[in-house]
């Protein structure tokens, strides 16, 4: 699903996204009934780096600044953090963990954040994003992981077959959304209505089996 088409359906009545440097984007919309919602995201699998966390993390300060109260989406769709020395020797892991934070923060101040889930999301683009709002849904077809089997051979010197194994039987290993199950990391939703199947922490990855 496309950024737009997933816009198309939450939102019928429509919104105003403006899209920013970095793969990054701001915009609201008006749900009837409940009013305002923020929107802030990051689209088409863009690696997220120093520029584009520090763009984020300024929206959701200047909501913060300004009381807002309304609940804020935010949409994910990144590859991982930026892979790059620039971005290490700048300090992203600060920038990421501003990002985090800020969130944290919009969330203790009353604005209830929640992540969405369309696309792919890794390491700690994954982390600073989707996993640092109060609650995460993901859509079917969305592909969330710790780190890519091939990196991790990289990393780990293991071979890349013996990966492939363990992620069958260890969800750590393993990328995808259904390997959140097992460790009690999910719940699933319905169309019309929210069904509980496991999982006990709001922040923790919730599977989207079917949109209204």
């Amino acid at each position: 699903m496309t950024r737009d088409e997933l816009l198309t359906a939450l939102f019928p009545a429509g919104c105003s996204i403006q899209p920013g440097g970095f793969g990054t984007l701001r915009g609201m919309a008006e749900l009837p009934g409940t009013g305002r919602v923020e929107i802030i995201g990051i689209e088409a699998g863009t690696p997220l780096g120093i520029e584009g966390a520090l763009i984020l993390s300024g929206h959701v300060l200047d909501l913060v600044a300004a009381a807002s109260r309304a609940p804020l989406l935010v949409l994910v769709d990144t590859a991982a953090q930026e892979m790059a020395r620039r971005e290490e020797l700048l300090g992203l892991n600060e920038a990421l963990a501003h990002l985090a934070k800020s969130l944290a923060l919009a969330a203790e101040t009353g604005m209830f954040t929640l992540g969405l889930l369309y696309g792919r999301a890794a390491a700690g683009a994954f982390i600073a994003t989707a996993l640092s709002t109060q609650m995460l849904v993901a859509l079917p077809d969305a592909y969330p992981s710790v780190m890519d089997l091939p990196s991790i051979a990289r990393v780990t010197k293991l071979k890349l077959e013996t990966l492939e194994a363990l992620a069958q039987t260890t969800p750590i290993f393993a990328p995808g959304l259904s390997r959140y199950s097992p460790p009690g990391d999910r719940r699933d939703l319905a169309a019309g209505g929210a069904g509980r199947a496991a999982g006990r922490h709001p922040r923790r990855a919730a599977a989207a089996r079917g949109y209204a």
